[in-house]
């Protein structure tokens, strides 16, 4: 079995990177990296340009078996590769999305909307760590039990496995209050939210002035 150590000099990418940095080694390179070893009748570098061809084609639905497919490959290494992406990607997620802590956040994120001049209803989507998944247009107009419905708020978050979601809507008259309509709306989706097992963290309200948070007001 030949390992990254036994590679002549100028084909070893560990050295490579530790002297030029990750970013001057080809896919396949990192890939024996992440090996450390070939295995029977095959080495690390044909292990891992035959592994790199595989993620080409069938990244977005690459899983255990179809990595168990190749000739020699077993579960300890596939678990080592399919970890490393998915550690990848939790990572890319984060750097490129924010992260919600506040009503204050919500704002800032919804700064698009402050001056519409008609009534936006808005959901945002979070992952597990309240990371922004999505953010989504449920209703433009007047708001409404009928118009406001909560299979078309939540379907989003089934169809993506969101953890929580928050709602928000912006008030045209410029007033910062929560009117009997925007809190019966609140608690049908929270009602909703915990039958699905999505948790509904705040309903937003907020104007081109500021914003309003139901949920650090205690309405809900």
């Amino acid at each position: 079995m030949q390992t990254i150590k036994k590679l002549n000099n100028l084909d070893k990418p560990r050295e490579k990177l530790l002297k030029n940095g990750t970013q001057s080694l080809k896919d396949y390179e990192l890939m024996a990296i992440i090996l450390g070893t070939g295995i029977k009748g095959k080495d690390v570098i044909s292990l891992s340009k035959e592994l790199i061809k595989i993620l080409d084609k069938e990244f977005e639905t690459l899983n255990l078996e179809k990595l168990l497919r190749i000739h020699g490959l077993g579960k300890a290494k596939a678990s080592q590769i399919l970890s490393a992406i998915e550690l990848s990607k939790r990572y890319l997620i984060q750097n490129q999305n924010k992260k919600i802590t506040s009503a204050k956040d919500v704002y800032a994120e919804l700064q698009d909307y402050k001056n519409k001049q008609q009534e936006y209803f808005l959901a945002i989507y979070l992952d597990g760590a309240n990371y922004i998944v999505d953010k989504k247009i449920i209703t433009i107009g007047t708001l409404n039990q009928s118009l406001v419905h909560p299979r078309e708020v939540f379907s989003y978050a089934i169809e993506k496995r969101c953890a929580s979601i928050i709602v928000a809507h912006n008030h045209p008259s410029n007033t910062l209050q929560a009117s009997s309509e925007d809190i019966n709306i609140t608690k049908r989706l929270q009602e909703s939210a915990k039958i699905l097992g999505i948790g509904l963290l705040d309903h937003v309200i907020f104007t081109k002035d500021g914003f309003y948070s139901l949920k650090e007001e205690g309405i809900f």
